[in-house]
């Protein structure tokens, strides 16, 4: 009997200098076996040329049919560089039940800058009981925002306990512009508004990046005839399917590289 070829796995990882490719095969000892690794320079203008040349030299060093590969995962520290850097997307955040007064709290004014903020009535008290929501006003900026900015973050006063508020602006937001929309609830299950605003406010600033390079990376596999899945590896070390659309990713895209 012919014995069945073991499964073959690709790690791509992304980094601010370079971008390395491992090929790994479960034969071998129980933590399976390095086949080949390579590395090229990340280009930054063009993520597709440094993910190409690192791959292609991990398959020629390794003399495989790209065919034979069963799982790609896919991890960067371009997020987390472009955090310490200061870079991202510019994004418009959206603030329910809140005034302007709470900007001031938490460094959320200064990591803001000159984005584009809106506030809007709404919001739910510490039982989850809601105030009246208005979004005209955001209803109204949205065809000039959707113009100029690359997402959006929406926080609303006690979102964690009832996230009514934040998901009917964000479907109102995704239904005007079509843009990837971040919500405060889905980051965090912690009280203190102001902070989780600041929290969905980077996340949203990192989403056209990483989906960017996912769509990257799946643009390269094709080519290269690898039908493979495509995983991301969060920063807890889990793997997310990169089927999710950008408009769904949660905030551990912006994931380190492993």
């Amino acid at each position: 009997m012919i014995a069945k070829p073991h499964p073959l796995f690709l790690g791509i990882d992304t980094g601010g200098t370079y971008t390395d490719a491992v090929l790994w095969s479960e034969e071998g000892n129980p933590k399976g076996k390095v086949l080949a690794k390579a590395k090229a320079l990340t280009t930054r203008h063009d993520l597709a040329v440094g993910i190409s040349g690192a791959v292609d030299a991990v398959l020629e060093k390794a003399g495989t049919d790209p065919a034979a590969i069963k799982l790609v995962s896919m991890s960067t520290t371009l997020a987390t560089n472009a955090l310490v850097e200061g870079q991202g997307g510019r994004v418009a955040l959206v603030m329910i039940g809140f005034s302007e007064a709470d900007l001031a709290r938490d460094g959320l004014k200064t990591a803001l800058g000159t984005d584009p903020v809106v506030f809007c009535p709404g919001g739910h008290d510490v039982h989850g009981n809601a105030a009246k929501l208005d979004l005209s006003g955001l209803e109204a900026a949205l065809p000039e925002l959707g113009r100029s900015v690359s997402g959006f973050a929406v926080c609303a006063y006690f979102a964690t306990r009832n996230p009514a508020h934040e998901l009917a602006a964000r479907d109102l937001i995704r239904d005007k512009t079509g843009l990837p929309v971040t919500a405060s609830h889905e980051l965090s299950a912690k009280l203190g508004g102001p902070r989780r605003a600041l929290t969905t406010l980077l996340n949203a600033r990192l989403i056209s990046m990483i989906d960017r390079l996912v769509a990257a990376t799946e643009g390269f596999l094709g080519h290269r005839g690898i039908a493979a899945p495509l995983m991301v590896v969060r920063g807890d070390g889990a793997l997310v399917s990169a089927g999710l659309g950008p408009s769904a990713r949660p905030p551990a895209w912006s994931a380190p590289a492993t």
